[in-house]
């Protein structure tokens, strides 16, 4: 027992830094955390948001029990020397043949740190047992070449051992997992999953809100593309500088925000690429014709505005819908 103690007592601080940077990340994370379990479940499930978020903070402590405390000051491990990769598999049988049972505890800590993700991809990513043996032994290895690799170049040298029998054990963890995921789920069934081409018509404010954060980054992703080409078009072309001159970018920036919000959703039943992907339509009712084009052109009025006036304007839209209950532009 004493033995099991001293071991654990060496990782008191990695616990705190994990503690530490799981708000951080958890609110980072919230709005692909959010879009995700709409996707899934097709609406949010209070068990789903609390076991998320448990599995952010198992990340946060994945990364911290293996990665730090990185090196630091003038000399030592990783800043100036380096610490040998061990590549021979099966060396713990060499290693408890001179050390005895003190090499037990990092073998058991090596398999135990790494079934919670093999649960995790059993129960929350709803994974087999062999796509999870791949996500632990690919996650397993990562860590190795960050250790092996002085945290991919960031250090000058190798800071803590890169060991092949690590990722024998940690992979052996995640199966481990993955099987309590399964007896679980014979007594306590996962919640069903959304149904295939599942959509509501009468989204939250938070599912709108997703939606709108999905198509913002698609939309930004687009026009980085676009006026990347467009400027290197401006420099090999002849007279390319005179013909984007001026406002062009806001142009190009008002025609894919046309497209994403008002001519992709026209197509698609009231589905931006967000709002297909949290499973939602912006049509909260069925409307035709001029009706129909009026709502749309009031959607673009309004979620242009909200972009051009945040964020009291998304503050205005909140407000509102907390009284209406709906958006201004479901009125119409």
């Amino acid at each position: 027992m004493q033995l099991v103690q001293r071991f654990l007592a060496g990782y008191t601080d990695n616990f705190r830094a994990a503690l530490a940077l799981w708000p951080l990340a958890s609110v980072a994370l919230t709005l692909p955390i959010l879009a995700y379990l709409y996707h899934r479940d097709g609406r949010l499930k209070f068990a789903s948001v609390v076991s998320t978020y448990l599995a952010v903070l198992y990340l946060m402590g994945l990364g911290c029990f293996t990665l730090y405390p990185l090196p630091e000051g003038p000399s030592g491990p990783g800043v100036s020397y380096g610490i040998p990769w061990q590549l021979n598999p099966f060396a713990f049988v060499s290693d408890f043949a001179r050390e005895g049972v003190s090499t037990l505890p990092q073998i058991v800590f090596n398999v135990v740190l790494f079934m919670p993700l093999g649960f995790i991809a059993g129960r929350l990513l709803r994974l087999g047992a062999a796509r999870s043996a791949a996500l632990g032994l690919a996650a397993s290895f990562v860590i190795e070449a960050a250790q092996g690799t002085g945290l991919f170049g960031i250090y000058p040298y190798a800071y803590r051992t890169a060991d092949v029998d690590d990722l024998i054990y940690n992979t052996a963890g995640a199966v481990l997992g993955w099987w309590c995921a399964l007896q679980l789920g014979r007594v306590l069934p996962p919640g069903a999953l959304a149904a295939e081409g599942e959509v509501t018509h009468r989204p939250g404010f938070v599912r709108r809100c997703v939606a709108l954060w999905l198509d913002t980054v698609l939309m930004g992703t687009v026009l980085l593309v676009l006026a990347a080409v467009a400027s290197v078009a401006a420099w090999s072309i002849p007279a390319g500088e005179r013909l984007f001159q001026g406002g062009w970018l806001v142009v190009l920036a008002a025609a894919v925000f046309v497209v994403v919000e008002g001519v992709v959703p026209w197509m698609r039943g009231g589905s931006t690429p967000g709002g297909r992907f949290v499973r939602m339509s912006c049509e909260t009712r069925e409307r035709t014709g001029a009706h129909r084009l009026a709502f749309y052109l009031a959607r673009l009025v309004v979620l242009g505005g909200s972009f051009l006036f945040f964020p009291l304007a998304w503050t205005v839209l909140m407000l509102f819908y907390l009284v209406a209950r709906q958006m201004p532009y479901d009125f119409v």
